[in-house]
């Protein structure tokens, strides 16, 4: 069930970024289009300041994308850590499992041995 939460944290969290992105555009549409219905100067003015405007959201989404992005591959790069740790987890534990099959192997075997010295022994003797 913790793995299913974590992955819904996982899907939620690109969403909410989506939500944000699409916030920050919309907001500036908004912005623009209301700015201009009610401006009380002359159209040059207004056209500047819009176009200083549009700069302004550009250059935030930009760094709301990079900022993103940085995240991303930083949580990239955790999960690939975690991923290794636990591969190199199992990894022993197969080695160390391994080790004790074939020394029971090599008991099983050692024992059987003796068992065949033992029946050639008897009937010698």
């Amino acid at each position: 069930m913790d793995t299913k939460e974590h992955e819904f944290e996982n899907t939620e969290k690109p969403a909410r970024t989506k939500s944000v992105l699409a916030g920050l555009v919309l907001g500036g549409l908004v912005g623009a289009g209301t700015m201009l219905l009610f401006a009380p100067q002359p159209g040059a003015k207004t056209r500047t300041e819009l176009k200083q405007g549009a700069i302004h959201l550009r250059d935030q989404t930009s760094e709301t994308v990079k900022d993103t992005i940085t995240q991303v591959k930083s949580k990239a790069n955790q999960i690939k850590e975690d991923v290794q740790i636990k591969v190199d987890d199992l990894q022993h534990h197969g080695q160390v499992i391994l080790a004790r099959q074939l020394d029971r192997v090599a008991h099983a075997a050692e024992a059987g041995k003796k068992a065949i010295l033992n029946s050639r022994e008897h009937k010698v003797v």
